[in-house]
């Protein structure tokens, strides 16, 4: 019995499974197909038909369920309607939808929420991905180990071929999305993804655009929801009849990034509420032997400790040769042992609010105790074998207070900022 089937069985075992049980394996037995794939067209009556054949001869070859190929017309003013309507009556699973207004948003908007699969999926009619890429890009969401799939030019181990003109209006765009609207997800704009069919009915009511950065909008959302986005490197050669009118769609993008950027500043799209409904949540469970939230509290102590320790030395450097080395060390360490542990306090063990702050910063000061008796007693032995360089004194200095940050992480994590439910520093040590 899988666990989803032990949680339908008993509420009990339910409560006690992880939150991403809950979004098991989709259904690939019924009459319904498991996959519809979507391919948006306008005035593309050249391309379509030998499109949609490969592909359709692809997926009879290579995917193992029923699949769905829909053909969504948007408005076009050539003979792509006459050629998708004869498709959709010679080939079996392919469907065409006429659409009277342009968009490729709007297409996918229509043609997702219309569609009765379980994993949604959609791809340009000039099939520049690679199809080989497709059940890697759909399997992660039958399984139900991620939620959205993006095909990515950009991830390691893609190969692409195009002109150093759209590759670099790509990355550019691709890192204005990481600098504006923290994006994780490496390639917005790929055309090759898929969906959950539950995770897109409660996604796309929220995304507004309905032309090119319809896809940048649903993965922001889903990233913010908290959903999985899988990425799979592609092999993508560059259309040289493309007719994406580039300045045009970049300055849509702009105005979108605008837009979303507003929305998700101003509270305007909800987002605490799709992460309520769709985010996977944290493991409930530990791995045996390693100690919560561990390697991110080390990265973190690590950036504020190595700010402490540039400000220290430069307080020392600065007070050297005013009050002598004891002196000059007692002040540099204890300036900065104040701001290393508010730091640390709020960045590495998140501790929030003045709640317990004068105990914490106690605490600290006799952490700090011990970093001074390490590095006072360093240079006491220094200068008691020899008449040190300032260089090597300064060496000396870093070198135990290297030894002292290992024992001031290990005070601070089990002793200073300890969770309740935490084991005390003796049994974590």
């Amino acid at each position: 019995m899988t666990p989803t089937e032990m949680a339908a069985a008993d509420p009990e075992v339910e409560r006690a499974l992880p939150q991403q049980v809950a979004r098991g394996p989709v259904r690939t037995s019924g009459p319904a197909p498991v996959l519809d794939v979507v391919v948006p067209v306008h005035n593309e009556e050249r391309d379509l038909e030998p499109c949609v054949r490969r592909l359709h001869a692809h997926l009879h070859a290579h995917f193992p369920y029923r699949f769905r190929i829909t053909v969504a017309d948007n408005a076009s003013t050539d003979g792509t309607w006459a050629v998708a309507e004869s498709l959709a009556g010679s080939l079996p699973g392919v469907r065409a939808v006429r659409l009277e207004q342009k968009g490729r948003g709007r297409a996918l908007h229509t043609t997702w929420l219309g569609s009765d699969a379980e994993v949604l999926a959609y791809m340009d009619v000039d099939l520049s991905t690679d199809l080989n890429a497709l059940s890697p890009l759909v399997a992660p969401l039958i399984s139900g180990h991620s939620d959205v799939a993006i095909g990515s030019r950009l991830a390691r181990g893609a190969r692409v071929v195009r002109g150093p003109k759209r590759e670099l209006i790509s990355r550019a765009y691709n890192l204005l999305l990481r600098g504006t609207l923290a994006v994780r997800f490496s390639d917005a704009q790929c055309g090759f993804k898929a969906i959950r069919a539950d995770v897109a009915r409660a996604l796309l009511p929220h995304v507004a655009d309905t032309g090119w950065f319809f896809d940048t909008e649903l993965l922001v959302l889903a990233q913010r929801a908290g959903s999985r986005i899988h990425e799979v490197p592609v092999d993508w050669v560059d259309d040289p009849d493309s007719r994406v009118d580039i300045v045009r769609t970049a300055l849509a993008d702009l105005r979108g990034i605008a837009r979303l950027g507003r929305g998700l500043a101003t509270g305007g799209l909800p987002i605490a509420e799709l992460r309520a409904q769709l985010g996977r949540g944290a493991i409930t469970s530990d791995p045996p032997g390693v100690p919560r939230g561990l390697l991110r509290q080390v990265v973190r102590f690590a950036a504020v400790g190595a700010v402490s320790t540039l400000a220290y030395l430069v307080l020392y450097v600065l007070l050297r040769g005013q009050v002598g080395p004891q002196a000059a060390n007692l002040v540099a360490l204890l300036v900065t042992a104040v701001g290393n542990t508010a730091a640390n306090r709020r960045l590495t063990f998140g501790v929030h609010g003045s709640a317990g702050a004068a105990r914490h910063q106690f605490q600290g000061l006799l952490v700090f105790a011990l970093g001074l008796g390490l590095t006072s007693g360093a240079l006491a032995l220094l200068h008691g074998l020899t008449a040190p360089s300032r260089l090597t004194e300064v060496a000396v200095l870093v070198s135990a207070n290297l030894l002292a940050t290992v024992l001031r992480f290990l005070l601070l994590r089990g002793w200073v900022f300890r969770r309740p439910t935490e084991p005390v520093l003796e049994s974590a040590l």
